[in-house]
């Protein structure tokens, strides 16, 4: 299998691994002639969420079945969700060409050149304004919201006016990764698809197959990191998260002791000109590392090592400093990382500013 397809969006992904139960969920209900309107799909990022959401955009776009019996036009049960690459709907899906979908995304603002922090109402009107319309080669029309964890306010009521009354043959697709977050009445509207990661000898198979000059030593660091999302394990790969997360390591290991001579050298590595996708990587394994710290000592369970260089410095900072200063520390840096996104922020100070935190919370 050609290694590029781990780099490829969702929209022009042919391939879903080790989620078969959740596809028969959905084919159940189209079966069944009794689909509901809206599919709310959830799990955590980089698990297949979006991935999954256009396979079944391009499943119905391309459907032939009959409205009432369930099945297709020649009597056939549809068994699976696979299309070929060459099939004119998934080109056009792959293009944003196909006339009955539309994506519901954060938009780029004009004036920063970068994308809005939500999903505004103005948004949710034009795809409810599409949802109403006859479809264009006369079967269904699919909206896929990704995600619908950022829409505002306003706009998730508006959406929610929309699940209340839903158009005929219309299909909308909500990609969640904290669905906690979402109105408790676009839940209720919604057939719940929970993506779970996957386990370890589905996801070893799935990096083996993707990335073929891999180790099996990497494999199992990126299942740690990634939490068994196999997305999340392609993009950190791909974009030398193993590197970046051996120097986290190195500089967290000792704390609340740092060397400030390495914390200013990879300062200012973040802060060079094209480092910004690392930058917020880094930021991104940082908090999660504290994440995690905090969900198992809250748990009661032993933190093992992800790396032999950390020396067993989760347990100890478990040990020496409450939860509750963690998740202090874990809520200043996603702001921290908002406002750097935002406002332009310097990366090194921001980073600087994070580990003061961190020296902070390990002296309890």
């Amino acid at each position: 299998m050609d290694n590029q397809i781990i780099s490829l969006q969702p929209r022009l992904n042919p391939f879903l691994f080790g989620h078969q139960t959740v596809e028969q969920t959905f084919l159940t209900s189209w079966n069944s002639g009794r689909m509901p309107h809206a599919f709310l799909l959830s799990g955590p990022q980089g698990i297949g969420k979006a991935t999954l959401a256009f396979r079944l955009a391009r499943f119905v776009l391309a459907s032939k079945r009959e409205e009432k019996t369930g099945m297709n036009l020649f009597g056939d049960i549809e068994a699976n969700l696979e299309m070929d690459c060459d099939d004119p709907v998934f080109k056009r899906v792959a293009s944003g060409g196909h006339a009955d979908l539309m994506t519901l995304e954060r938009p780029v603002d004009k004036e920063t050149n970068r994308l809005k922090s939500s999903i505004p109402i103005e948004s949710v009107r034009t795809a409810g304004d599409f949802l109403r319309r006859t479809a264009s080669e006369g079967g269904w029309r699919v909206l896929v919201i990704d995600s619908a964890d950022e829409l505002n306010l306003n706009a998730a009521n508006a959406l929610l006016k929309i699940l209340e009354e839903p158009p005929d043959k219309a299909l909308i697709l909500l990609v969640s990764h904290a669905p906690g977050q979402l109105l408790p009445t676009i839940h209720s509207r919604c057939c719940k698809i929970k993506m779970a990661p996957l386990n370890g000898n589905d996801f070893k198979a799935v990096i083996s197959e993707l990335k073929t000059d891999i180790s099996e030593e990497d494999i199992d660091v990126l299942e740690q990191l990634s939490e068994g999302c196999p997305g999340r394990a392609l993009q950190l790969s791909n974009e030398n998260g193993l590197a970046l997360y051996t120097e986290l390591v190195l500089l967290i290991r000792y704390l609340p002791d740092i060397n400030s001579t390495a914390l200013h050298k990879f300062g200012d590595q973040l802060a060079r000109q094209g480092a910004e996708k690392h930058f917020y990587l880094v930021v991104e394994l940082l908090a999660w590392w504290i994440s995690r710290l905090a969900r198992m000592t809250a748990k009661g369970k032993a933190i093992p090592d992800i790396l032999p260089e950390e020396e067993g410095c989760a347990s100890r900072l478990a040990n020496q400093t409450r939860v509750d200063h963690w998740l202090e520390v874990w809520e200043k840096i996603n702001v921290l990382a908002r406002q750097t996104n935002q406002l332009n922020l310097d990366r090194k100070h921001v980073l600087i500013n994070i580990f003061e935190a961190l020296k902070g919370a390990a002296r309890g």
